[in-house]
């Protein structure tokens, strides 16, 4: 293992005998491994000895941010199902209507009676307020496939199969021997050229053939061509009228291509050739029309431009553009991949396999970068960018009660702070009808959205009673803006996107929350804690979420020069209830009354949000809540859905406990991880992933209080490993070495210049004393602070 230092190149010792701090030239948020050059990619591939069978749990995703597609791997009909993340149905235009989920006529009083309810009774039942506040859902609509890409290959008896997925170069491959003769495939779909690529090759010319042909979707009108070897099929969604336009190029070396009047060409006695794929549709992200410009020209303009560029180029850009995200972290736990195909090793998995282990929190960071991309419109939804129905599963939205937050749980920590532009534009774009929705149905200045929205703008209800009302999402996404800008310091997107998002989501909570007669103290009411138990006033969740909003605003104010609202909202933070009481069994109550049911095991534990993500409870700062935390967290038990188990990864770490988060990790593998490593909630759903990669970051850096703490929830099952380009908040970029459980050699490089401190437990053995040197460094205890500067590393070798 090579140690951090190897690639110091100035030193100047600032340490005593326990620890060294090192300054080095360097430049900020780069990796240690990006620097040492390309990394190793042994233990980065998934692979399997089999075409895949089945979409969900064994085809390969591969994606660009909009474009997604799917490989089967097939040998005699190859079928590659792909994506545009802006094909939907619903919204304006709908077959059925569509409000927004604003109410279809007033209700002047309705939030009042039901407030009046809870005062009066104190829990309300979620049937009899969803009766009052709901309404069905109209419009709504759902995710799309785009269609599929049939390839008929000549049949033949495969040998010596591998289908594979390197996620180090976003390239799946196909391999087989068929007679004497070895065929390869080979799959990515390129951001900078945004296209889906398939080139077919074989070891001896003349033995590409093949007929390609697009099959689309039935709720849709369609006309599909095919001329100069470019299938071209354009038309519209039934439902809303949507229009869409793919286009397929086939490029050939040797032998000919032919077009029949079907819209398909065939391909024969070829050395080489490669399929191109376009596609896009008339979506814009303008409220109210969600309407934008016609494909044609777009798609047509990328696919001409992806023609002209040669294959090897196309490759090389491609996987130059995606390991410029990737390659900025590089984690080595100790293990190494065994060779067995990777459905073997996950069925192997008992708890202890390190080299699959850190395989998963790359490819968390893999699906990241495939379904979101800077400049592009819509962020990852509950599939990423991947999706095979006509009616997803939950519609593959943006469920905003935890799903979408948790999709970005990992951008900042993992180095993918760039994946988090559409998040920001999509939720920037709900302002609008968020705004409307606030006025026509709360009377309220800001913005709201409750419990799930899609691309058209849905901020307001549906009937579902358990999972209908939750207007604290808006708070829980302003979150995410405020901590991009802890992560990044960038004091432009503070004042251009964070503070206005949040300022006015807490224009919104200022109007909102009542008196609550019982003490005094400001409280959501109705509140709701996600899909469990009865409305009443003041549940956790939504106490701690309000809490969050209002804390960051007050900070964000102070840095804004906009101390008239800051007052204002700190005025109501001292009045708001903080949602943590502890209650009769030693929990951490959901609820504001004590009506925890110590055997209660429901997948949701809310009531911890401001365990993880927030950063209201922590073992330094709130010793007594965090043991309730605790206590709350092992009465919910280890099991629930794939994402349940991702988000416990997270709230063990944050509890410091390791081996539990561990725990977490391996009973996600074990028991909600399909072939194909997705999650399943069941069915898929890519949170899980996403919150996993995140929860392993937890383990190893926590930075969401005044300090930076090294291997605080280390497990015993890693007792030796390297992590290179986690980022921390403040614009740190760190890199760790670590044996026999203890960091000993840790690298920072600052961002920004400013004081920081950092904590790791190997400094708090034997004597450490700081002495002479820059910056003046303090060591004491287990913490060293010193002043950092712009673009400088620093490296602390514990001895």
């Amino acid at each position: 293992m090579q140690p951090l230092t190897e690639a110091v190149s100035r030193r100047v010792v600032l340490a005593g005998t326990g620890a060294a701090v090192v300054a080095a030239g360097g430049r900020p948020g780069v990796a240690g491994a990006a620097e040492a050059g390309r990394p190793d990619v042994d233990g980065l591939t998934l692979w399997y000895d089999a075409p895949a069978a089945d979409w969900e749990s064994q085809a390969l995703p591969i994606g660009n941010g909009t474009l997604g597609a799917m490989v089967f791997g097939r040998v005699g009909v190859e079928t590659i199902q792909f994506n545009e993340k802006t094909l939907w149905t619903g919204g304006p235009g709908s077959a059925s209507g569509y409000d927004f989920g604003n109410w279809r006529e007033p209700r002047p009083g309705a939030i009042t009676h039901i407030q009046e309810q809870i005062n009066d009774r104190v829990r309300v039942a979620p049937e009899e307020v969803a009766a009052a506040l709901g309404q069905a859902r109209i419009g709504y609509g759902s995710y799309q496939s785009f269609g599929e890409l049939v390839l008929t290959l000549p049949t033949a008896d495969a040998e010596n199969y591998r289908r594979e997925l390197d996620i180090a170069d976003a390239i799946a491959t196909v391999e087989y021997t068929a007679g004497d003769v070895r065929h390869r495939r080979e799959h990515f779909v390129s951001h900078p050229h945004r296209v889906i690529v398939v080139q077919l090759s074989a070891d001896r010319p003349g033995q590409v053939s093949f007929t390609v042909a697009v099959k689309l979707p039935a709720n849709r009108t369609a006309t599909t061509t095919a001329m100069n070897g470019r299938i071209t099929t354009a038309g519209a969604l039934t439902d809303n009228g949507l229009r869409f336009e793919g286009q397929v190029q086939i490029l050939v070396r040797g032998g000919t291509r032919t077009e029949n009047p079907a819209g398909e060409v065939t391909v024969a006695g070829a050395d080489s050739a490669t399929i191109l794929v376009a596609a896009g549709t008339n979506y814009g992200d303008r409220y109210p029309e969600y309407r934008g410009a016609d494909p044609h020209h777009r798609v047509t303009a990328d696919l001409d431009r992806a023609a002209k560029t040669a294959y090897p180029s196309l490759r090389e850009a491609h996987r130059r553009d995606h390991r410029g995200l990737f390659d900025r972290v590089r984690l080595d736990l100790g293990g190494r991949m065994p060779h067995r195909p990777t459905d073997q090793v996950l069925a192997d998995y008992q708890g202890a396999d390190r080299a699959l282990e850190a395989l998963f929190f790359q490819y968390g960071r893999y699906l990241l970068i495939a379904s979101s991309r800077d400049g592009e419109i819509l962020p990852a939804n509950l599939q990423g960018v991947w999706n095979r129905f006509e009616s997803a599963p939950w519609s593959a939205d943006y469920h905003t009660n935890i799903n979408i937050q948790m999709n970005y749980w990992l951008a900042g920590p993992a180095n993918l702070g760039d994946t988090t532009a559409p998040f920001f534009r999509f939720v920037e774009a709900l302002q609008r009808p968020g705004a409307e929705t606030a006025r026509t149905m709360f009377g309220n200045p800001g913005w709201v959205v409750h419990n799930e929205t899609n691309p058209f703008g849905f901020t307001g209800v549906h009937d579902w009673p358990t999972a209908f009302w939750f207007p604290e999402a808006a708070a829980w996404l302003a979150h995410h803006f405020y901590d991009h800008y802890r992560f990044t310091l960038d004091d432009r997107f503070l004042r251009d996107h964070a503070y206005p998002v949040m300022r006015e989501v807490a224009r919104f909570w200022l109007a909102e929350l009542v008196t609550d007669p019982r003490d005094g103290t400001l409280v959501v009411s109705p509140s709701y804690s996600p899909e469990h138990g009865d409305f009443s006033a003041g549940a956790a969740m939504s106490q701690q979420i309000v809490w969050d909003l209002f804390t960051a605003v007050t900070e964000a104010a102070g840095l804004m020069g906009d101390e008239q609202f800051g007052a204002e909202v700190g005025k109501a933070l001292k009045q708001l209830d903080p949602g943590t009481r502890i209650g009769s069994w030693g929990q951490l109550q959901e609820w504001k009354a004590d009506w925890d049911d110590p055997a209660d095991e429901h997948r949701h534990v809310s009531h911890l949000f401001g365990l993880h993500p927030g950063r209201q409870i922590t073992p330094a700062t709130t010793p007594a809540l965090t043991r309730a935390a605790e206590v709350s967290l092992r009465a919910r038990g280890d099991g629930g859905t794939g994402w349940s188990k991702a988000w416990k990864i997270n709230f063990w770490a944050r509890l410091l406990d390791g081996d539990h988060a561990h725990l977490m990790l391996s009973e996600q593998l074990k028991t909600s991880t399909l072939a194909n490593l997705w999650d399943t909630h069941p069915p898929f759903q890519i949170d899980g992933n996403f919150g996993a990669t995140a929860g392993i970051v937890e383990m190893l850096l926590q930075s969401h209080g005044d300090e930076v703490q090294i291997l605080p929830a280390l497990p015993s099952a890693w007792p030796a490993g390297r992590v290179t380009g986690l980022r921390a908040r403040g614009d740190l970029t760190v890199d760790i070495a670590w044996s026999a459980g203890l960091a000993h050699e840790v690298a920072v490089t600052a961002g920004h210049g400013g004081r920081i401190t950092l904590r790791n437990a190997a400094w708090a053995i034997g004597s450490a004393e700081l002495s002479g040197g820059t910056a003046g460094a303090v060591h004491d205890g287990d913490r060293v602070t010193f002043t950092a500067h712009p673009g400088t590393r620093y490296v602390l070798t514990s001895t």
